[in-house]
Formats: C-alpha cells, sequence, structure tokens
C-alpha cells in the first residue's frame, strides 16, 4: 500500500483526566498504531494531551444539516430552553 492509498483517520484528543475527548483534526496513517504515533507528534507536542483516540474516517456515521426534520421535535419544547426567563441583574452573565 502506498502513502496515498493509506486511510483517512480522524484525531480525539482529551486534554486533562476527566475531561471529554475534542476533535483535533484528521491525518492519514497506514494503521491504528501508526495514527495514535502521528497524531501524539502532531497534535500533543507540547503536552496538551493525556489521551488519544483515532478512528477511521469511513467508520464515522453522522447526520446531514440537511436532514433538518431530524432535530425539529425538539423545537416543539420550549420549556427544555429557559428563554423565555428573566435573569436577575445579580446574577450576571450566564
Amino acid at each position: 500500500m502506498s502513502k496515498q492509498d493509506w486511510p483517512l483517520w480522524e484525531v480525539f484528543i482529551r486534554s486533562k483526566s476527566g475531561l471529554h475527548h475534542k476533535h483535533a483534526g484528521s491525518l492519514h496513517a497506514a494503521d491504528a498504531e501508526m495514527a495514535i504515533e502521528n497524531a501524539r507528534d502532531v497534535y500533543t507536542r507540547r503536552n496538551e494531551g493525556v489521551s488519544i483516540w483515532v478512528v477511521e474516517s469511513t467508520n464515522i456515521a453522522a447526520s446531514s444539516p440537511e436532514e433538518g426534520d431530524m432535530f425539529e421535535g425538539a423545537k416543539s419544547k420550549i420549556y427544555r430552553h429557559p428563554t423565555f426567563y428573566d435573569i436577575p441583574d445579580e446574577v450576571g452573565h450566564m
């Protein structure tokens, strides 16, 4: 397999213990081990992370913005979003 045929991997980094992983970027690698090593070299050069996840991009399923009706149910439940409450000035910025 040539470098041009290497699959694309999505990289997720956890910056500190107890926090969740965040998407850091993408890279090409021959296998998972190489993807982790490359992700370490590229995305954690200054000790930014304590954990790395890599997922081959073809294994990720996602919704599309064109599927607008997928999220329509939440809009009808205004009680989940307290935008109609008055917040006292003493509370500050929320």
